[in-house]
């Protein structure tokens, strides 16, 4: 099964989310800011040991760190830069400029369907394989 890393300040959705995928199998992995995730991914400080998942499930708006700055700085490193990124963001308007982001290999709105979800991180890591 996949590693899968949630990053969202909401710990009731990281949680939801978390238990969701590891029911499934999954091996998953919470964090609560953008700063904890880039710290998990062995990015900040640089740790080349740290294991990283096969996919990020990615909230935008987050304090200490938001989502935009993790994607921006999974993109600068080899190891993280082609680790397909699920954007979610209770934010209008951000589809057009999530789609450009060259790592977010999707993105949902919040409030999101968990069954949605589900299925779209399901064929994502069925592509992948």
């Amino acid at each position: 099964m996949a590693r899968i890393m949630v990053v969202d300040d909401e710990r009731d959705v990281a949680e939801l989310i978390t238990f969701m995928f590891a029911r499934e199998g999954h091996s998953c992995t919470a964090c609560y800011n953008g700063k904890e995730a880039v710290a998990a991914l062995g990015l900040e400080p640089p740790d080349a040991a740290k294991p990283l998942p096969d996919l990020l499930i990615l909230d935008v708006m987050m304090p200490v760190m938001d989502g935009y700055a993790v994607c921006a700085r999974m993109r600068e490193d080899a190891r993280t830069k082609s680790i397909p990124i699920v954007m979610l963001t209770g934010k209008e308007g951000m589809r057009d400029l999530l789609s450009r982001a060259p790592n977010v290999a999707a993105h949902l709105d919040k409030p999101f369907d968990p069954k949605a979800l589900r299925q779209l991180v399901g064929a994502m890591l069925e592509g992948a394989r």
